[in-house]
């Protein structure tokens, strides 16, 4: 009985293939979605922790240097000398690759690849050998003469080498960039003041920090993942209901046999998982391609915000595809709880009256009404109070679904308005006959809902954030030309040959610190118009600048005002001083807080501190021939002067890099939306023929019935597409004032773009006619003899 019973529910699809493609299809195609992102951020995070562990970044604590400049190479002997056992690490950048030179003899245990078992001898003899993967040694090879090792371990973009012979290679003898604290430090040695008074300590934070700096993007792009999925979901909900909807008289026949409801249940079940593992397997290969395509992306991205360096190529992890797999079960056994839930609890004869789970559908209506009003209440409770990145996305979770599943109950309110303006009878029948298809188009309009939504709040996020970025660049990058010298001496050569032939040179001077707590990068900034007039402040007392000049006040980003809950007239401690706080400004992409001081004020409460950066203000016609004579006449290198241009052209490619995920990704799920619709009517086309049958009896033409089919496809597109922006905008709010502002510290302001949420309607409406046109054209050619039967049985 069980094999015959299997037998009977598999035949269905042999004679629906167009249903079991749409099933098959849309698992495959949420669970690419999904992996493709899971594979992205496994990748990633495999990268961050090779980095951990070949080079100590967040293991170890570290001493660095506290006026930015290198480490003197006499310094570290001085602190082997006095008992502090410490390693030194140098890195600099060679063909494009991170060069790291480490001491064998004395790293910390399992610090890099070099192993002093295996290498030592190698080590002793003076041969130079350089550890890294396959890809990185092939972009060094040029450029050295080494024994080059492969070690697959090493971090993407990394080589890793003696430290003496990266000394030599990077051409920076007797420097160091930081040194490493062993865990294990003998009883007695001096204070870290007493022996070198310009390094600092940094404590080990347990793990690797570009991992937890990059914790936000990496959120978003599972946020988006997740909603792709759901997009797809959707469809696999539909595909199934309607399965078990044209299946009723299988499931009257088999229980009329003495098949058990639980037993059918369970064959059911068993064939849907079956469908899933398949539909998974395939997903996951399609999320590989996916994957693959936007990893070198993904890789500047990160490389460029947050300088980690992220492998381009992309290997098969069990975290991602394993995951593929479960979420593949996992969303079926979601998208058919609904259907199962409803046929255990319909009687045996109920199943054999048409459109018995629609109606069962229609009952629940109420149940996901209320449900949606829940959803949409908890959201507006946490649009006022969510202050973390958890609650800022359970906002946009609860704010998305409950407007999905208020969206029938909008549509039917719409139309059913609308028919109660119309007067001529085809207009009434068409209205009437377009609400009746709700509950079968649903889902797919729910799908284009979110599809649409996301990409209105994606576009204004990218845009908003674009138009604050070129005028923040526009802001900050005020200065012709920047200029950097050496050292100090070499900083007061440059001084005296560009003076005379600029407008203004403004050093930039900083000092790492702490206010209110907070790691602050201060800078002094001299009083000039550069910053009078360029400078945009958030929030600010009266004369601003000239209480900075003063001597008195200070400005601080909105990172630190926010992290630390600092306002406008408030006072700090800094350095023994007290400063009030006269503005804060926006300091986008910036991680940590800054401050501001006027610069002979900085000078006063840190006099070693020297300025080696400047800002030259001058005609930038005349920045070319300033360059080409520095280094004529000084011998200056490329290196050490970078024009405004180019400054804003480099920040603007990695801004431009930053979004190519999210974009591609709200790409795929307006396709993906677009898919559902057309999957939903195509399904629908059979089961329209009742309904359409009494019109055309009554003399309306099949062509003129295709024809309405088209347009109530289109119609419900504009309507969807029309509620779409509102939560499209709350989506962007949601993202710029609530996420935004958990992951970084800082807020963007909004933006409003009509012209491209006009053409975002126009694809929603393009995508929504061209999946009709098929389902259309099939119901007009539909034989009249199909027609007739359906008054076969009419007495």
């Amino acid at each position: 009985m069980t094999r015959t019973a299997l037998s009977a529910l598999l035949s269905h699809w042999w004679r629906n293939p167009l249903q079991l493609f749409t099933l098959l299809t849309g698992l495959a195609l949420a669970t690419a979605l999904w992996s493709g992102v899971q594979a992205v951020n496994a990748e990633a995070r495999a990268s961050y922790d090779a980095a951990a562990a070949t080079l100590g970044e967040g293991q170890f604590d570290q001493l660095q240097s506290s006026t930015d400049r290198p480490i003197a190479q006499d310094t570290y002997i001085a602190l082997r000398r006095a008992g502090w056992l410490v390693s030194p690490v140098i890195e600099g950048r060679l063909a494009g690759q991170r060069v790291v030179g480490l001491d064998p003899l004395t790293a910390p245990g399992g610090l890099g690849p070099v192993q002093v078992d295996g290498d030592v001898g190698a080590f002793v003899a003076g041969r130079i050998q350089i550890f890294g993967t396959a890809a990185a040694l092939d972009a060094i090879r040029p450029e050295v003469q080494a024994d080059l090792v492969l070690a697959p371990d090493v971090a993407p973009g990394t080589v890793i080498m003696d430290i003496g012979g990266a000394q030599t290679l990077l051409n920076r003898p007797g420097e160091l960039d930081r040194l490493i604290v062993a865990p294990a430090q003998p009883l007695g040695r001096p204070a870290l003041a007493e022996v070198a008074p310009d390094l600092s300590r940094q404590s080990a934070q347990g793990g690797a920090d570009i991992g937890r700096l990059t914790d936000s993007f990496h959120l978003n792009l599972t946020a988006f993942g997740l909603l792709s999925f759901a997009v797809g979901i959707f469809i696999v909900n539909g595909a199934i209901g309607l399965a078990f909807e044209q299946r009723r008289p299988v499931v009257r026949t088999l229980r009329a046999l003495g098949l058990p409801l639980p037993s059918l249940m369970v064959l059911m079940a068993i064939e849907l998982a079956i469908f899933a593992i398949v539909a998974g397997i395939i997903g996951v290969f399609l999320g590989y391609v996916i994957a693959s395509l936007l990893l070198p992306d993904v890789a500047a991205t990160l490389r460029g915000l947050y300088g980690a360096e992220v492998a381009g190529t992309l290997q098969l992890r069990p975290s991602w595809w394993l995951s593929g797999l479960a979420i593949a079960l996992g969303g079926t056994a979601m998208a058919s709880a609904g259907a199962f839930w409803k046929l255990s609890r319909m009687p045996l004869l109920a199943a054999a009256q048409k459109r018995a789970l629609a109606m069962a559908a229609g009952k629940g209506a109420i149940i996901q009404a209320v449900a949606a009003t829940i959803l949409l209440g908890i959201a507006l409770v946490l649009a006022f109070t969510a202050q973390s990145l958890a609650a800022g996305f359970a906002f946009l979770g609860a704010l998305l679904i409950g407007a999905a599943l208020a969206l029938p109950f909008l549509l039917d309110r719409i139309l059913a308005g609308a028919q109660s303006f119309a007067h001529a009878v085809v207009p009434q029948w068409f209205w009437a006959d377009t609400r009746q298809q709700l509950p079968g188009l649903s889902l797919a309009l729910m799908a284009l809902l979110l599809a649409m939504a996301a990409n209105v709040g994606v576009s204004t996020m990218v845009s908003s954030f674009r138009l604050t970025f070129v005028g923040f660049l526009d802001q900050r990058l005020s200065s012709e030309l920047y200029l950097t010298a050496d050292d100090a001496a070499h900083a007061e050569e440059l001084l005296a040959y560009v003076t005379p032939r600029v407008d203004a040179v403004l050093p930039i001077l900083s000092q790492n610190t702490e206010i209110a707590g907070f790691p602050t990068e201060l800078f002094g900034a001299r009083d000039h118009a550069t910053y009078r007039n360029n400078w945009a402040l958030l929030t600010a007392a009266s004369n601003p600048w000239d209480a900075l000049a003063g001597g008195e006040g200070i400005l601080i980003n909105e990172q630190l005002a926010r992290r630390a809950n600092l306002n406008v007239g408030e006072s700090i401690p800094l350095a023994g001083r007290d400063f009030e706080i006269v503005g804060t400004y926006g300091d986008y992409g910036n991680p940590i807080g800054q401050a501001i001081i006027t610069l002979d004020v900085f000078q006063t409460l840190f006099p070693d501190r020297v300025a080696t950066n400047f800002g030259l203000r001058m005609d930038q016609s005349e920045v070319p021939q300033l360059v080409a004579d520095m280094e004529a006449d000084l011998g200056l290198p490329p290196a050490n002067t970078i024009n405004q241009a180019g400054i804003k052209a480099f920040s603007l490619d990695v801004f431009e890099r930053t979004f190519t995920v999210t974009t591609a990704l709200n790409i795929l799920t307006l396709a993906v939306a677009g898919f559902a619709i057309l999957m939903s009517l195509l399904t629908l086309a059979t089961m329209r023929v009742p309904q359409l049958a009494p019109a055309w009896a009554v003399g309306m033409t099949r062509r003129k019935l295709g024809q309405l089919e088209l347009v109530r496809a289109v119609v419900l597109a504009v309507l969807t597409a029309v509620l779409a922006l509102p939560l499209g905008l709350a989506l962007a709010w949601a993202l710029l004032a609530i996420v935004n502002v958990a992951a970084f510290g800082w807020q963007l302001p909004m933006y409003l773009f009509p012209m491209d949420y006009l053409r975002l309607g126009l694809f929603a409406l393009l995508a929504a006619a061209i999946a009709a046109i098929w389902p259309a054209l099939r119901l007009s050619r539909t034989p009249p003899a199909d027609l007739l039967k359906v008054f076969s049985n009419e007495r």
